[in-house]
């Protein structure tokens, strides 16, 4: 059985990975999914080297835990899906919280003092890393990517058909059942082991939810005379959406020491929910994220963000409230970019540069 700190280390080793994967070039190297720093480099592609042993040595360089790398060992395509997943799920982390005082800044110490604390950004990392995990797992064995996986295998659609005629189901039974697997089983006692639980089946509660039945027509002259339909999971950027939002009505449901703000107390009953067990367990039964404690301003430099100081803004936006009342400066400068494209026959794009002033919001310090 998995416990709390083993979920912190995974996602510790998740979140790892650097946030410019969406600018490599795809000949380049990306960033590993490790747990200790300086972050590793993995290939993109695995040599072809003793095809049979490769993806081992591909799991065995993730750093994970016994029970996490022998899962990894036993299909090639789950270590290249793991890494898929984190890129996925730190860049749906950023893009959702880019207007926040925390824009989900995951370098090295604080993302490493924060998943230590019962936060609600936390609590959002737990769910996102979940959904992530559920969500690329799927797709991964809708497009053969993976050996003990295919099509959904849902009773009801004709897979084979829906394979015949372009159309492949996303695995979303499968996926879902190796994540709770993979990032463990709830523990009966240590409470913020369930908490972090909890949240990690919100995550992949979010994915079941986005679940969407497509169709697709075919018979004489296009006629509808045959139809064959699948199941296919909503964009992650609606999945990140949606678990924002449930970000921001989170339900606290319990307070231990908290360094973050300085009070200390004890269990307190859950704030806009009952409790499943009659009011005894702390931990109530909702689809919502649940976390411990409060989280800090992040408007200052400390343990959890580097603070605001510096930050961009925008001023019709957020200035006011990511700057934290400190107030903003305002910088003219002059870009190029550009412009008045077209594209020109064969075969390239051709474009004017068109150089214009524009003003620059940082908060101050």
């Amino acid at each position: 059985m998995l416990d709390g700190p083993l979920l912190a280390r995974w996602l510790a080793a998740a979140f790892g990975l650097t946030l410019l994967l969406a600018a490599l070039r795809p000949s380049a190297a990306y960033f590993g999914l490790t747990g200790s720093e300086p972050l590793t480099i993995l290939p993109l592609t695995l040599e072809p080297e003793a095809a049979a042993q490769a993806h081992y040595k591909a799991c065995d360089r993730l750093k994970l835990e016994r029970k996490q790398r022998r899962m990894c060992r036993r299909d090639p395509g789950v270590a290249e899906t793991l890494v898929e997943a984190v890129s996925m799920s730190a860049l749906e982390c950023q893009f959702q919280f880019r207007f926040e005082r925390w824009n989900c800044t995951l370098e090295g110490r604080y993302r490493a003092s924060l998943l230590k604390r019962g936060f609600k950004e936390t609590a959002f990392l737990y769910a996102i890393s979940s959904a992530g995990l559920t969500h690329a797992l799927a797709k991964a064995c809708s497009a053969g990517r993976m050996e003990r996986c295919t099509c959904d295998e849902a009773p009801d659609l004709e897979n084979r058909e829906a394979w015949q005629w372009g159309g492949c189901g996303d695995n979303l039974k499968y996926s879902s059942k190796f994540v709770k697997e993979f990032l463990g089983r709830r523990s009966s006692k240590d409470l913020r082991a369930r908490v972090d639980f909890h949240n990690n089946l919100v995550g992949v509660k979010v994915i079941k939810a986005g679940v969407e039945t497509t169709c697709k027509c075919h018979g004489v002259s296009g006629s509808c005379t045959v139809r064959t339909c699948w199941r296919q999971l909503a964009p992650f950027h609606e999945v990140g959406k949606h678990l924002k939002h449930k970000y921001e009505t989170a339900l606290k449901v319990g307070s231990t020491t908290n360094e973050a703000t300085g009070e200390a107390g004890a269990i307190s009953p859950p704030r806009g929910r009952g409790s499943g067990t009659g009011g005894s367990d702390p931990l109530p039964r909702t689809p919502e994220l649940v976390h411990l404690d409060d989280s800090p301003s992040f408007c200052l430099a400390g343990r959890f963000s580097p603070g605001t100081a510096g930050r961009r803004c925008h001023r019709e936006k957020n200035c006011e409230s990511i700057c934290c009342g400190r107030g903003h400066n305002t910088q003219s400068r002059v870009v190029t970019r550009p412009c008045q494209c077209q594209v020109r026959w064969c075969c390239y794009v051709e474009c004017r540069q068109c150089t214009q002033r524009e003003e620059v919001y940082t908060c101050k310090g």
